[in-house]
């Protein structure tokens, strides 16, 4: 929580110097009556003492006098608000790799099916693209709120080739730019790779950082992952295709993403879920003025009812 004028809390400084004054004041009165009447004869004197009770309205308006001075100071506090307007570009790799089996049924069907799972959770509003690279990127989903279109985009691809990241990522940052010109709206990417990417996407990344793009990266595979294919003599080639989490990682450190690195179709399913909410949200400072008055005023209300009802005063 912040202030728009924090110099004001030095008001709190009142609280304890009052709560002082008000006990020597008890002290004070209570030695008085002690000098006035015999300790023998106060229970005949004064034979209902309210005990705890008389000091419950002074304990609530000392809150609602702290509740007050907060909200003239104005508080801000920071809340996950709605994203009325954003772009969020799934860029998928569907390298050859992506034929493993080591994530069920494959690491393509896998992404797919997890890319649904997102679409889902994502609000309507926000529009999702979709580009998908091997060793050449493609555009095959303009940014759009038919989440239909995405999937079946999607649905469509076969793993092919190698991978490489940095033109995957100019063209996604590219795309989600308005068709008309004008200011992007605010956009972020999710990246799904499974093996290390040819060339070096640092150049990519920083075009994407500088547009205030956030990378979130996703790792999928296992490293005994393996893909199989079938030679022109028959034989069968059996290639290693392990992830390369470290390099994801540092995609997305760059632009203030995160990065994740999963080994089963449940744990890609879990991620896409979470980044469903996460980009669906975002921070926003708002000031909870009258949040503060209002409790300085239900403060103040509940010490007059104390008072009235056990003593007949407010105080």
């Amino acid at each position: 929580m912040s202030f728009q004028q924090p110099a004001l809390l030095l008001g709190l400084l009142l609280i304890p110097l009052a709560a002082l004054l008000y006990a020597r004041a008890e002290v004070r009165g209570r030695r008085g009556r002690e000098a006035f009447s015999q300790a023998a004869l106060l229970p005949s004197v004064a034979p209902k003492r309210p005990g705890w009770r008389r000091h419950v309205p002074v304990v609530f308006y000392g809150l609602a006098l702290a509740a007050l001075i907060v909200a003239l100071a104005r508080p801000q506090a920071t809340l996950a608000v709605g994203v009325e307007q954003a772009t969020v570009m799934l860029v998928t790799d569907d390298s050859g790799s992506m034929r493993s089996t080591d994530v069920f049924p494959t690491r393509m069907d896998a992404a797919r099916k997890a890319a649904d799972r997102f679409l889902a959770k994502v609000p309507r509003q926000v529009k999702v693209g979709a580009v998908a690279f091997n060793d050449t990127p493609r555009l095959i989903q303009t940014p759009t709120t038919d989440r239909s279109a995405v999937s079946d985009a999607l649905a469509a691809l076969r793993p092919d080739k190698t991978t490489l990241a940095g033109p995957a990522i100019d063209l996604a940052r590219t795309a989600a730019k308005p068709p008309g010109g004008g200011k992007a709206p605010p956009t972020a990417m999710i990246m799904l790779s499974d093996g290390k990417s040819g060339g070096d996407p640092t150049s990519a990344v920083e075009r994407a950082a500088k547009a205030g793009i956030r990378i979130y990266t996703v790792a999928l595979g296992t490293p005994t992952g393996t893909v199989k294919t079938r030679l022109p003599n028959g034989k069968v080639r059996t290639t290693p295709v392990p992830p390369d989490p470290e390099s994801l990682k540092q995609i997305a450190k760059a632009t203030g993403g995160e990065s994740f690195a999963v080994q089963s179709a449940g744990e890609l399913d879990a991620v896409y879920s979470k980044l469903g909410s996460q980009l669906s949200q975002r921070p926003q400072e708002r000031e909870v003025t009258a949040a503060a008055a209002g409790g300085a005023l239900l403060l103040l209300l509940l010490g007059a009812g104390a008072g009235l009802r056990w003593f007949g005063r407010m105080l």
